[in-house]
């Protein structure tokens, strides 16, 4: 796996000298911190995020995925650790450096949007580039472009104030794409939304990555947002990484009981695919047949209408197991199929 991103080490510590503290003791325990009337916002994390994935950093409320977020894109100096955006550490890169690395190579898209309310929407989604004295009739090209993409073609000169919560979520989005961002990253930037809105919203970015392929680190406290959009989660508690993995991986494998209750009430047929829950082939044939990669809540009516096991098939079309209708009914049911 090739990173886009990758962390080292990340600490971020707030308290009365704590970057002195950091200095003399680079593994402080949970004792220490408390002694010195410290508390760590982010605990020791690493990770490495791939070129093109959408990775999602998970907790409630004080779990520090926020404040990770903000030192991977240095809006906050981390306390200690290493921040590695196409192999350049950036907490070691000079402060013009990074404006520069900000304004073209990363978007950032909030929870509140921030639409300057004096701008036509136009405006606000070449605003960007406009900072980067990107011509006019350049700029404003290539801000038509994204407003079309995010479905608001027409609205371009409408002001925030006339559009709904939706569409200005849509306006910031559109504006953090406009300079063309390779990393992109998004901090619950739907959950001001009311849930109808939310789920467009997520379908909105599901449809936007497969035609831009950006990499993301975005983060939420909702579970369920998190597996209808990641391609990993990292769920954290009290500024640590509990557990990374799949959505599949974290819902079957919990690693404790906080993970566990993230994932208590999520539908595993939406979540666990026809591989895992595979047998032997045994014979079965392909005439009919489902991907390794398929979710059971999308083949269960065919599976289960059909009364006969199907053929489960790798990427490259090979028939490597079979799906059984009882394995499918048993995972809409809630009982574990593997056991």
């Amino acid at each position: 796996m090739t990173a886009k991103l990758a962390c080292r080490g990340i600490w971020k510590l707030f308290g009365r000298n704590a970057e002195t503290f950091m200095a003399a003791n680079p593994a402080p325990t949970a004792e220490q911190l408390a002694a010195m009337n410290l508390m760590a916002g982010v605990r020791d994390v690493s990770l490495d995020i791939a070129e093109g994935e959408i990775f999602i950093v998970m907790g409630l409320s004080g779990s520090g995925k926020s404040t990770l977020l903000r030192c991977l894109s240095r809006l906050i100096e981390p306390s200690a650790g290493s921040v590695l955006f196409d192999g350049t550490d950036l907490l070691k890169t000079s402060e013009a450096d990074l404006i520069e690395i900000r304004r073209h190579k990363m978007g950032m898209v909030f929870q509140h949007f921030a639409l300057l309310p004096h701008l036509s929407v136009l405006d606000n989604v070449a605003f960007p580039l406009s900072i980067q004295s990107v011509p006019r009739a350049e700029r404003e090209a290539r801000a038509r472009e994204m407003i079309e993409l995010v479905g608001l073609g027409g609205r371009e000169s409408s002001y925030p104030h006339q559009l709904s919560g939706g569409q200005q979520q849509r306006v910031g989005i559109a504006r953090s794409l406009a300079v063309k961002p390779e990393l992109w990253f998004l901090d619950e930037p739907f959950s001001a939304l009311d849930p109808l809105i939310r789920g467009e919203m997520q379908d909105e970015l599901i449809r936007l990555q497969q035609v831009l392929k950006k990499t993301m680190l975005f983060v939420t406290h909702d579970f369920d947002e998190a597996i209808k959009l990641a391609d990993r989660i990292a769920i954290m508690k009290d500024g640590a990484v509990i557990q990374l993995g799949t959505p599949e991986e974290l819902v079957l494998n919990p690693a404790d009981g906080y993970v566990a209750a993230f994932t208590r009430n999520v539908q595993r047929a939406k979540v666990v695919t026809a591989k895992s829950l595979m047998s032997p082939l045994n014979g079965v044939a392909s005439d009919r047949a489902v991907r390794a990669s398929d979710k059971i809540a999308d083949v269960a009516p065919a599976v289960i209408q059909g009364g006969r096991p199907v053929a489960v098939l790798d990427a490259a079309g090979a028939a490597i197991g079979a799906l059984t209708p009882q394995a499918v009914i048993d995972t809409l049911i809630g009982k574990d199929a593997r056991t």
